[in-house]
C-alpha cells in the first residue's frame, strides 16, 4: 500500500506512550515541566548553535546524523532566530539574543524577496519577535518592506496572494500554509496606517473559506486558479495522503491562521470557522489518544503510520488562542487538548535527549511524505511552535 512502513517500528513511540499513561497521575504539575522543557530547550538550543556552520539556517537532522541547512530564501529561515528569541524572552540568557542577532542579519536582504508567498514565516517570526522584543525604526523598515513585497503577490481578481509560482500544471496555485503570512500585513496595517495591507489579507481569508474548505471543515492543500478569471481550476493535497484527504499540517495551519484573522479583525466569522476546524480535528476518529496526529488523518496506514509532531505544536499554540475567543464550553475543550499535546511533546517519545537529535527540540514531525522530503525527522518550525505554545500556556495560567 501507499506509504507503508513497518508497522512494529512505528507503533514503538505509541507503545511508550500508553505506558506512560499509567503513571500520568504521579507527574509533575505541566507548569513545572514547561519550565524543565524550556531550560533544556536553552541548553539544547546552545548545542545546535556551536554545530550550525555560520551563513546558514538549520532546517532538520537526518537520520545520516548531518545537520541539513538552508540559504535565508529557504521559507523555514525565520524559524531559528524566531525560537532563539522566545527562549531569549523566557530565559533572559543573552546566548539565545546573541545568537538570534547573528543569523538575523543573514535574513535582512529578504524583506525585498518578491518570489514568495513565505515572507511571514520567514521575516515576522524573526523579526517581528525581535521587533517586539526591543522595538526599533531598523526592525519595522524591515517588516514593512516584507509586507510590501508579500502585496506584489496578490491578485484581485483571484482574490489571493499567490503561493508557489506556476508549476506542475498549476497556473496560480494557492496553499492552506499561506493563512499563516496574513499576520505581517495585519501588523502593517496597525503600523503604518495604510489598510491596503489588512485589505489584502481580508481579501485571501474570504477566498479561502470559500474555496479551500469542505463541509466537514476539513482542507484541500492546493487551490489552483486562473489568474484571468479567477476561476478555481483544481484542488488537490500535494503533500496528502490524496487529494481528498486531511493533510493533518495542512488543518493546523488554517486553525491558527484563521484564528489570527479573528484576533485581528474581530469579525465572528472567522472565529466561527477557527472553531468549526478545531472540531473536525478534536473529534476526528483517526486522532491519537496522545493528540499528536498522525501526518495524514485519512492515510490508509493508520496506526502503522508516521506521526507529526509539527501539526501537534501549531495546533496546540493555535487552541491555547482560541480558548481566549470562545465560549466557556469550548475554551476548556481547547486548553485541556493543548495541555494533553504539550504534555505528549514533552515526554522522552517527542523530545530529544540533550545533546541528540543534532540539537533540535522535537522528534518525529512529517514534512512532505509524497515527495519523500523530510520524514520523522525533527524540523526548526515545530519547535518554534512547541516554544511557543509552551509561553502562551505559562500566559495564560499566569493571568
Amino acid at each position: 500500500m501507499r506509504y507503508r512502513i513497518q508497522a512494529r517500528q512505528l507503533l514503538l513511540p505509541v507503545l511508550l506512550w500508553i505506558a506512560g499513561l499509567a503513571s500520568a497521575q504521579q507527574q509533575q504539575p505541566l507548569s513545572k515541566a514547561i519550565d524543565a522543557a524550556l531550560n533544556n530547550a536553552v541548553n539544547q538550543y546552545k548545542y545546535l548553535r556551536d554545530h550550525l556552520p555560520p551563513g546558514v539556517m538549520p532546517k532538520t537532522f537526518l537520520a545520516t546524523k548531518k545537520l541539513e541547512t538552508s540559504g535565508s530564501s529557504w521559507w523555514t529561515s525565520g524559524f531559528y532566530p524566531g525560537s532563539l528569541l522566545y527562549l531569549y524572552e523566557y530565559s533572559k540568557d543573552t546566548a539565545m539574543l546573541n545568537e538570534a542577532n547573528r543569523r538575523l542579519v543573514l535574513l535582512e536582504k529578504e524583506q525585498f524577496n518578491k518570489g514568495t508567498h513565505d515572507l511571514g514565516f520567514m521575516m515576522f517570526c524573526s523579526f517581528g519577535n525581535a521587533n517586539r522584543l526591543n522595538p526599533s525604526k531598523a526592525y519595522t523598515d524591515i517588516l514593512v518592506n516584507s509586507a510590501r513585497s508579500l502585496s506584489t503577490r496578490f491578485n484581485p481578481t483571484v482574490g489571493c496572494i499567490q503561493s508557489w509560482n506556476a508549476r506542475n500544471g498549476w497556473k496560480f496555485p494557492v496553499i492552506i500554509d499561506n493563512m499563516m503570512n496574513l499576520e505581517l500585513l495585519f501588523w502593517a496595517t496597525k503600523f503604518t496606517g495604510d489598510s491596503s495591507f489588512y485589505k489584502i489579507a481580508v481579501t485571501h481569508a474570504n477566498t479561502t473559506i470559500k474555496n479551500h474548505y469542505r463541509a466537514d471543515h476539513s482542507s484541500w492543500h492546493v487551490v489552483d486558479y486562473d489568474p484571468e478569471t479567477g476561476a478555481v481550476r483544481a484542488k488537490q493535497t500535494a503533500q496528502g495522503f490524496a487529494d481528498s484527504s486531511a493533510w493533518a499540517r495542512g488543518q493546523a495551519w488554517g486553525l491558527y491562521g484563521f484564528t489570527v484573522m479573528y484576533r485581528s479583525t474581530k469579525d465572528k466569522k472567522y472565529l466561527v470557522q477557527a472553531d468549526a476546524i478545531a472540531q473536525f480535528l478534536l473529534h476526528h476518529p483517526n486522532l491519537p489518544a496522545d493528540k499528536i496526529p498522525y501526518w495524514d488523518y485519512n492515510s490508509i496506514d493508520i496506526p502503522a503510520t508516521y506521526r507529526d509532531a509539527s501539526a501537534a505544536a501549531i495546533t496546540a499554540s493555535a487552541l491555547l488562542e482560541l480558548s481566549r475567543y470562545t465560549d466557556a464550553k469550548k475554551s476548556a475543550q481547547y486548553i485541556s487538548t493543548a495541555e494533553q499535546i504539550i504534555r505528549a511533546l514533552s515526554s522522552r517519545v517527542y523530545t530529544a535527549a540533550p545533546g541528540e537529535n543534532g540539537g533540535f527540540l522535537l522528534k518525529h514531525s512529517t514534512g512532505n511524505l509524497p515527495g519523500n522530503s523530510e520524514v520523522d525527522v525533527p524540523l526548526t518550525y515545530a519547535d518554534y511552535y512547541y516554544i511557543e505554545a509552551m509561553l502562551r500556556y505559562k500566559q495564560l495560567k499566569n493571568k
